[in-house]
């Protein structure tokens, strides 16, 4: 049996799993999703500091490096599953462009870098969740996942649509006034092809996860493809635009982007092989905006606005996570899909 008929059959024969298991799982996708606007408001920060954005996102994706490095190398789980990367990539149940993903990571970051100060967060967002959602269907539909192929069923389609309608509400309250010209709209592309790579990204290393049997490879493959991106970049824009950085920050938490971004990848890595990409995406989307809601009430940054918009549309988001997993919730536990 070759591996994608092992993946096939694998999807076919996937239990369904019990309430309090469905609970662990969405438990785990808005910690995931969590640790995104925490990464984003540190990089931000960093980011001021030095003047220099693509030198922030270069450190937060080395010190990630850094800590995968150690884990991978350093502790006997990580050793362990290091040796399984030769047999894997022998079987091939992993390619060797699965290891590119890591890429999508490092393009996400500079899409960030290059539009939000033009077009806004809340456009970037809506931008972004919009090309999740819809990587995450088209993912589930062909098969990237691990998980195999996923039936486009009505609960998905509508739960995928009501996500993005929740982010679109929940940042409504900052939308206007917004200048919407045709580079305006060519600006908007790039954060939802970056949002539509990371969708595929989750898939590749959700694959790789399954392979070894964890997901420290594939974390530690996407931190050193993203850092090798970002320094091209970061070379690139001193060669042609120049600039000298400024001094690096002495306190500590300026530098926990990167292992905020290991929580992210690592947890997606596991979550698709158990709910495939669309859910996963879509629960960690809503961990965005739970992650995004206590900053703002905790910890407010200059500008930001909280009112019954970003509240409601960010319930919704949950509530989205739940219809588009519905099919699976009422799954009994032990019956593969049909």
């Amino acid at each position: 049996m070759s591996p994608d008929q092992h993946r096939s059959h694998s999807a076919q024969e996937q239990p369904g799993h019990s309430p309090l298991v469905w609970i662990a799982l969405v438990t785990l996708m808005l910690m995931a999703g969590i640790a995104m606007p925490g990464q984003g408001r540190v990089n931000a920060a960093l980011a001021a500091q030095t003047g220099d954005a693509f030198l922030a996102a270069l450190i937060s994706f080395t010190t990630g490096l850094a800590l995968m490095l150690v884990i991978a190398f350093a502790t006997a789980r990580g050793r362990r599953t290091m040796r399984q990367v030769k047999p894997a990539f022998r079987s091939g149940a992993v390619k060797w462009w699965y290891l590119l993903a890591g890429c999508v990571g490092g393009y996400y970051v500079l899409t960030q870098t290059l539009t939000i100060g033009m077009i806004g967060v809340a456009v970037f967002t809506v931008s972004v969740v919009t090309g999740q959602t819809v990587g995450g269907l088209l993912w589930d539909r062909i098969g990237l996942g691990p998980a195999g192929r996923k039936r486009l069923s009505l609960m998905r389609v509508a739960g995928a649509l009501l996500t993005v309608a929740a982010v679109l509400w929940a940042v409504s309250p900052q939308l206007s006034g917004t200048d919407r010209g045709l580079s305006w709209l060519l600006l908007v592309i790039l954060p939802f092809s970056g949002g539509f790579l990371n969708s595929g990204q989750q898939a590749l290393n959700g694959r790789q996860s399954a392979a070894y049997g964890s997901p420290i490879p594939a974390t530690l493959f996407n931190f050193i493809a993203g850092t090798f991106v970002l320094l091209l970049a970061w070379l690139g824009k001193l060669l042609f635009v120049g600039g000298v950085p400024g001094a690096l920050p002495d306190q500590w938490w300026y530098y926990i982007g990167g292992p905020l971004g290991c929580m992210f990848i690592a947890l997606g890595a596991v979550l698709v092989t158990k709910v495939g990409v669309l859910v996963a995406a879509m629960g960690m989307i809503a961990g965005q905006l739970v992650g995004s809601l206590l900053l703002d009430v905790l910890m407010p940054a200059p500008g930001s606005l909280v009112t019954f918009s970003t509240v409601a549309g960010t319930v919704l988001t949950l509530v989205a996570v739940v219809v588009a997993s519905l099919p699976d919730m009422l799954r009994r536990p032990g019956r593969g899909k049909r």
